[in-house]
């Protein structure tokens, strides 16, 4: 699976990009805040991405597959009111992010799974059936 991470004039060491073979790019970014950490697994039957996105709510993420790219986003707007005596001050702030994956062919887009618990967004990427391992076959010989 590769990473696609966006940022403003980003010039980042090339040996991740080696051995994650992850393309960084640069790009428009509007975000407020730093990108969530992200852990990728891999084991014979799927693909499991984890978002480190704590304070946010499951109803902020959007989560979009458009071909073979996974997309991540989260938009948050937080207000805060402080009444005193004899004024009264609003402070606004929002917080954001847009994490971008190239999906490899042997994940079976249609069986993605998404879940949010204890400030993780973690989402289940299944194989597809003819990527899985096969199972030993003994070969006789005639």
């Amino acid at each position: 699976m590769d990473l696609v991470k966006r940022k403003n004039n980003l010039a980042f060491p090339s040996l991740l990009d080696e051995i994650f073979r992850t393309d960084w790019n640069g790009g428009s970014q509007d975000f407020n805040s730093a990108l969530p950490a992200v852990n990728i697994k891999e084991n014979d039957v799927n693909f499991t991405l984890e978002v480190c996105a704590p304070g946010f709510k499951k109803e902020d993420f959007k989560v979009e597959i458009s071909q073979k790219t996974l997309n991540i986003s989260c938009e948050k707007q937080f207000e805060n009111e402080v009444n005193n005596e004899h004024y009264s001050r609003k402070e606004f702030s929002s917080t954001s992010f847009k994490r971008t994956f190239n999906l490899p062919e042997t994940v079976n887009y249609d069986a993605i799974k998404a879940s949010y618990e204890s400030g993780v967004l973690t989402l289940s990427l299944p194989k597809r059936e003819e990527a899985l391992p096969k199972p030993k076959r003994l070969i006789e010989i005639n």
